[in-house]
């Protein structure tokens, strides 16, 4: 029996294309990055590293504190300007990445559908991002984060997806059985990874990932409509 639904942000709540979006919101990080003297695509390079850094987390620190470190590596005394920058970027400058998502409407309705049932949902995004940047990508779904019980970011959270620790860590952190747990996500490798744990798993295919073609038959899938079917919400 479902009691806990765990949502996915990007490509789920909030419809996008991962790589065109990463490619719009970085130029805009680069023109930020370059007003205080860092070289843009290297800066960027190094990000990917540093997301390489979380993903490879053996739990012993936060994702925020792993990427950091590595950062630091690479820019020694400059390291602390480099991340007031960054988090002054995704407080203010960030905002302009909402004109590289999408927008369905949908969701609004069956966030309050699911909340009315008494469903208890968790935004399990993964955490590579800062907490700022989580509610803002929220806020362009037509969503609040403190309307889940709970969401993920790179500071609360020593692991990613698709480690299944980071699922671990959920259902630990929120007391969750995961026989009574439904993981909405749109990218077969990261999200689909949950039922591993004994979760249930739906796939929305609106904005699917499915890096290594894996054959998608074998879950639950469709659109959001589709899914408040599933959940018995229509």
């Amino acid at each position: 029996m479902i009691k806990n639904i765990l949502f996915d942000l990007d490509g789920t709540l909030l419809p996008m294309d991962m790589e065109f979006f990463t490619e719009g919101y970085f130029k805009l990080l680069v023109k930020k990055l370059s007003e205080y003297g860092f070289e843009g695509k290297e800066f960027i390079k190094n990000i990917w590293t540093g997301i390489k850094h979380m993903v490879m987390n053996d739990g012993t620190k936060s994702n925020a504190e792993a990427f950091w470190k590595y950062m630091e590596s690479v820019y020694g005394d400059r390291t602390p300007l480099a991340r007031t920058v960054c988090e002054s970027f995704y407080a203010n400058e960030f905002d302009g990445g909402k004109e590289f998502c999408g927008f369905n409407p949908y969701v609004r309705t069956l966030i309050d559908k699911c909340k009315d049932k008494g469903y208890r949902i968790i935004l399990a995004t993964n955490p590579i991002f800062p907490d700022v940047a989580t509610c803002k990508r929220t806020s362009w779904a037509g969503l609040d984060v403190s309307e889940f019980e709970g969401y993920t970011t790179y500071e609360n959270c020593s692991s990613c997806k698709p480690n299944i620790e980071y699922y671990k860590e959920i259902l630990k952190r929120f007391s969750l059985d995961p026989e009574e747990c439904l993981m909405v996500g749109n990218d077969v490798d990261e999200d689909m990874v949950a039922e591993t744990l004994g979760m249930q798993v739906y796939l929305i295919t609106d904005c699917m990932i499915n890096k290594h073609g894996k054959d998608i038959s074998v879950y639950n899938r469709g659109s959001f409509e589709d899914l408040a079917g599933f959940l018995g919400l229509v």
